[in-house]
């Protein structure tokens, strides 16, 4: 599974891309977040406020994963290596103050004697630390012979988009038929790649949608770790190639998995 998630990823040629957010773009992801929320926390949380203003940036070329990285890839790991699996208990849970509730919303991810929970292989592996899924990405390049790593928030971006400042990876439009979202989704993980016309120029897939995704970029300088894309219980507004937020490394979440990129 790795070896083969690693001969399908994507080639990005360097070159120049547009990034960032206009104040309009923001405005109209809070107004639909709240049209498919059915309430205002994006708002009251602010949390398109910090979106860098429209600008060019300009990259070297990279590779980066198709898809995120799945639990039986992320199985092949745990199985060479000894890393303590994917796996949380209510009490710790609960310590790191996620709204979700634990026992219809996570238990269902946690690896049970050392092996992912049953018809999840091909879903994205979830409840991973940001240095576990480093780990996983330096490992995987062991086997390929390739430097693999975390990709940055903005090679993430540039794959998400592409070169043209498309607000989502398909375009400007939500469309709820175009990822794994809590508008139209099942509440829960889908397999990766289940949504190919959200594909992104690129052909990245569940850049949107399905889990956030751990990246190499600090968050605003401070401790915490930038992560891109949506989740299966995010609303509209949330996923667009320019949004992003701070994690602190060390949890475990539900809803946060990881890809690789190289040089």
């Amino acid at each position: 599974m790795s070896r083969a998630a690693d001969a399908d990823m994507i080639a990005i040629a360097a070159g120049p891309f547009l990034a960032g957010s206009t104040r309009e773009e923001r405005e109209r992801a809070y107004r639909d977040y709240r049209a498919t929320a059915g309430h205002d926390a994006a708002r009251r949380g602010r949390w398109f406020d910090g979106e860098r203003e429209p600008h060019e940036e300009t990259l070297p070329a990279f590779v980066i994963d198709r898809t995120p990285v799945t639990q039986a890839a992320y199985a092949e790991f745990v199985a060479d290596t000894g890393i303590a699996p994917p796996a949380i208990d209510e009490a710790a849970w609960r310590a790191q103050g996620f709204s979700q509730d634990y026992a219809t919303e996570v238990a269902r991810f946690v690896w049970r004697d050392g092996r992912p929970p049953p018809g999840r292989a091909s879903h994205p592996v979830v409840l991973v630390t940001w240095r576990d899924a480093a780990a996983y990405c330096a490992w995987r390049g062991s086997l390929v012979g390739a430097v693999r790593r975390l990709p940055t928030a903005s090679e993430y971006e540039k794959a998400a988009r592409g070169t043209d400042g498309r607000a989502y990876p398909w375009g400007d439009d939500f469309d709820p038929s175009r990822l794994n979202s809590a508008v139209a989704g099942p509440r829960d993980t889908t397999p990766v790649g289940s949504y190919p016309s959200g594909a992104s120029p690129y052909g990245m897939l569940d850049a949107a949608g399905n889990v956030f995704q751990w990246t190499a970029t600090r968050w605003r300088g401070g401790p915490r770790m930038t992560v891109k894309g949506s989740a299966w219980d995010d609303y509209a507004g949330v996923g667009r190639a320019a949004s992003a937020h701070g994690r602190p490394p060390a949890i475990r979440h539900a809803i946060v998995g990881f890809r690789c990129a190289g040089n």
